[in-house]
């Protein structure tokens, strides 16, 4: 079959190879699937670079969740031949291939009202999304929600199921096309952060109030400014540093100021609490049923494609989610 390995570490333009490989077997208790869509995440430009919290050995393929079909079952595995489902495979054998090997009891449905791309977007992102809101910031409806790179595949999620809960929603994006995406995705309010100052447009738009949440997958400047128009008990939901930049906090301006800073690693939740996880997809399909939540997919590129799509999510051209589908055409890309 055909994969995509990472030899040494870079760039991911740089270092990711589509080579023939072995096609997986599935062992007791695991399943073969056909990867129909495996949706580009930020971590796996980081994985390229060695620079996740996670290094997994070379070579590796990177691709952290995807949807696919049941192809074959191991011994002991329960599932359905044919059936569609999402999943996260273990590295080193990541999503970029068009077969991958995944632990049975890991597996969740596929959302029937999503297609192959939009499901295998909705996971991470959604999962990260709905934890923080609910779980991490307890976001109440009627509060006001600001969400940075509201129009990135994180962000795009964030917005949406702020939305579905009921709160105002105010999305931070940089430049035109990235603000049209962000209003169509329904914030209440677009700050572009090339041309407005976004602690202003905030302070103005909430009577001098300030956010009650604000959702931050950037770190760097966009803390600063989170800080600086955070309302009166408001929470500040820390879910990763796209900029490149760890910011410091400073724990006397918290003190002050009365606002909290919440910190959230979805990946503990499998871990720690994976019941939780399963009911956490189970609204999440509800809502995407109720046309409430839908991934927005920016691109779809063939197998062929994939180095150059992780390559634009690390830089930070894309909007929406970029989501690599192996049985798509070569022309396509």
């Amino acid at each position: 079959m055909l994969a995509w390995r990472v030899h040494e570490n870079g760039e991911p333009r740089d270092v990711m190879r589509l080579e023939e490989v072995a096609e997986p077997a599935p062992g007791a208790g695991e399943l073969l699937l056909g990867v129909r869509a495996a949706n580009v995440n930020f971590p796996d430009a980081l994985l390229c670079r060695g620079q996740y919290q996670v290094r997994p050995p070379l070579p590796f393929t990177p691709g952290v969740e995807l949807c696919a079909e049941i192809l074959a079952l191991g011994d002991g595995a329960e599932g359905e031949i044919g059936a569609r489902v999402l999943a996260q495979p273990a590295l080193p054998a990541g999503a970029f291939a068009e077969r991958a090997v995944v632990g049975a009891h890991t597996v969740l449905p596929a959302p029937e009202a999503l297609d192959d791309a939009e499901a295998a977007a909705l996971h991470i992102g959604y999962q990260t999304g709905w934890f923080g809101l609910h779980r991490r910031a307890r976001l109440a409806a009627g509060e006001t929600l600001l969400v940075h790179a509201a129009a990135g595949g994180v962000g795009s999620a964030a917005v949406q199921l702020g939305k579905a809960a009921g709160a105002t929603v105010i999305g931070v994006v940089g430049g035109p096309r990235k603000a049209a995406a962000a209003r169509e995705l329904g914030c209440d309010l677009v700050v572009d952060r090339r041309a407005e100052d976004v602690v202003t447009v905030v302070k103005e738009a909430t009577g001098g109030r300030g956010a009650d949440v604000v959702y931050d997958p950037v770190g760097g400047d966009a803390f600063t400014q989170s800080t600086k128009c955070v309302a009166f008990e408001g929470r500040i939901l820390v879910v990763g540093f796209a900029s490149g930049a760890i910011p410091k906090a400073a724990l006397n301006h918290a003190l002050i100021k009365n606002y909290s800073i919440v910190g959230l690693h979805w990946g503990l939740y499998n871990a720690k609490d994976p019941d939780a996880v399963r009911a956490c997809h189970d609204e999440l399909t509800k809502l995407a049923a109720d046309g409430k939540v839908k991934p927005l997919i920016g691109d779809r590129v063939p197998l062929a494609g994939a180095a150059d799509a992780v390559q634009r999510v690390a830089d930070g051209t894309t909007t929406g989610r970029v989501v690599v589908e192996p049985g798509a055409p070569e022309e396509r890309r």
